[in-house]
């Protein structure tokens, strides 16, 4: 007999990748009685993700960072490399985390191994339930959200968290649309064994088809997202291994040796879409069921992970003052808190990828000229970085290393 479950606290998360995952987790250990609905991956994620400082705060925070620290690799150093052969090339530029008071940027760390760690803290939580089944339906009605499970569960909550990805059936029940616009790009994404050391130092060469970046793993290892032309991706995509390795090793000019190409390579074409609002009808929209992005500057997971914060802030502070959580007044501090972020990034990662793309000699000019300032005037570059970590303003609670 299919459960419903109608409790004028409960909050029901849809979606269960990192994002999704993290709010249903902070909201759970803020005592809000949540449901986390999506199924479990068929296979595993071969993707990476470099999480930013403030995200492995929050992940600290929430407990899970310590499930799954020791298969990260920390980002110490970040290198840009202008590989474009135009005529006009800005000079190499070396961000150092030292700089800024930092151990690392960040973390890289194999997605599986990310989400095994949220999966196995969100077990271990007794106020969320989680149901591995997709949901068919979502129909807010005013006074609730009905959440339909193709199990046949019914849910009502006051409120839904659509982390269900760039197709959201959450965006389309709350009538938010989206401004979209596609790239003559495709990403090729693959782990890498290679025989020199990485140095805890990401290599990002400007090619112009787009960014070729090298992010370290543990060991020697690295992950590759690769932005090309969709004929040079077809045409890559029959290469074998050892081709493919090749390749690689030629277009990084050997800074890591001999290239062995690991199992999982992925081809994902690029586009940007950003939903016209966040939230409405009792539903908000996290992670990429709110905005998508391009692989360039590890942004896109880390405003996820902002998200979700975000909204869990929101929601536990009315559940505390026992109002109602999905009301209007959340929604909209919600939209308010998020959009600047969301919205800066998304336009900065656009106009640097452009840049790329552009023949036009003046384009080339002030990109060159950009990165010949950040790397010439230190409080330049340190405000470069520190903004590139994280919103120098509007942190979340849960980034600032703060428990909800």
């Amino acid at each position: 007999m299919p459960e419903v479950y109608a409790d004028s606290h409960v909050a029901v998360v849809v979606g269960r990748g990192p994002a999704g995952l993290t709010a249903a987790i902070a909201l759970a250990e803020g005592g809000i009685s949540t449901v986390l609905v999506g199924k479990m991956p068929a296979k595993p994620d071969n993707r990476t993700t470099a999480l930013l400082a403030g995200s492995v705060t929050a992940l600290e925070t929430l407990g899970v960072w310590k499930l799954c620290a020791a298969r990260a690799a920390p980002l110490k150093v970040m290198r840009i490399v202008d590989d474009t052969g135009r005529l006009w090339r800005a000079p190499e530029v070396k961000f150092l985390a030292s700089e800024i008071g930092l151990d690392a940027f960040g973390y890289n760390i194999e997605n599986r191994y990310l989400i095994d760690a949220l999966e196995q803290r969100a077990r271990n939580l007794p106020d969320l339930r989680m149901i591995n089944d997709d949901a068919l339906s979502v129909e807010p009605d005013g006074q609730a959200v009905a959440v339909n499970i193709r199990d046949g569960t019914n849910l009502r909550a006051l409120l839904v968290i659509g982390a269900d990805g760039r197709n959201s059936v959450c965006r389309t029940a709350a009538g938010l649309k989206t401004d979209e616009r596609g790239y003559p790009q495709v990403a090729l994404t693959v782990c890498l064994r290679h025989s020199r050391p990485h140095h805890d130092t990401s290599t990002e060469f400007h090619t112009s088809a787009g960014p070729f970046t090298l992010v370290p793993l543990p060991g020697n290892r690295s992950s590759l997202v690769w932005v090309l032309d969709p004929a040079t991706a077809d045409e890559f995509a029959t290469f074998d291994d050892a081709t493919l390795a090749g390749e690689i090793e030629r277009a990084s000019h050997s800074i890591l040796g001999k290239i062995d190409v690991e199992s999982g390579r992925g081809l994902f074409p690029l586009h940007v879409a950003t939903a016209q609002r966040l939230a409405d009808k009792r539903i908000a929209l996290i992670g990429e069921a709110a905005h998508v992005i391009p692989p360039i500057g590890a942004q896109g997971l880390n405003l996820g992970l902002r998200d979700a914060a975000t909204i869990s802030e929101l929601a536990i502070a009315a559940h505390r003052s026992q109002r109602d959580i999905g009301n209007a007044d959340v929604l909209a501090r919600y939209e308010k808190m998020r959009r600047a972020d969301v919205g800066s990034r998304t336009l900065a990662i656009d106009l640097l990828n452009r840049t790329l793309l552009s023949d036009f000699l003046p384009v080339q000019g002030v990109r060159g000229l950009g990165l010949y300032l950040i790397d010439r005037i230190g409080p330049l570059r340190r405000a470069v970085m520190c903004e590139g970590v994280g919103p120098a303003s509007g942190q979340p609670r849960l980034m600032r290393g703060e428990a909800l």
